[in-house]
């Protein structure tokens, strides 16, 4: 079951759209699959502290993306498959790269140090996973 235990409610937007998000990362980085289970829309309310209305608008648009699924009387399950997570992983990566471009230019970084800095940090994260490995 997915256990939404690493969501973070916080200056992220709206909650429901905070609840979407946290899936669809899960999607992108493998940490949550296809057929895996959802908590119920009451549950995930009360372990959220949200109103169970925010957690329904969040389930019915990922229900519209294809990404979840849902019928009356059971369970909602992650339906989405090989396609939609490909296109949630191109669509979120795009998002926090236009994100960092912007704000890359906005500090007067040229586009040699953009990529440089990228780069440099791209290697920390690296050698620093593989000391700890």
């Amino acid at each position: 079951m997915v256990s939404f235990d690493g969501l973070r409610l916080g200056d992220g937007g709206p909650i429901y759209q905070q609840i979407v998000r946290y899936l669809q990362r899960g999607l992108a980085a493998g940490t949550i699959c296809a057929g895996d289970e959802l908590p119920s829309r009451r549950e995930l309310s009360a372990r959220l502290g949200v109103n169970p209305n925010t957690v329904q608008k969040a389930y019915r648009l990922l229900e519209e993306a294809g990404l979840i699924a849902s019928h009356a009387g059971a369970k909602s399950f992650v339906s989405a498959g090989p396609a939609e997570i490909e296109a949630v992983r191109t669509q979120l990566l795009t998002e926090e790269a236009r994100r960092l471009v912007e704000a890359l230019r906005q500090t007067g970084a040229s586009r040699e140090e953009a990529m440089a800095l990228l780069g440099r940090l791209w290697d920390e994260k690296e050698e620093t996973q593989d000391e700890t490995t």
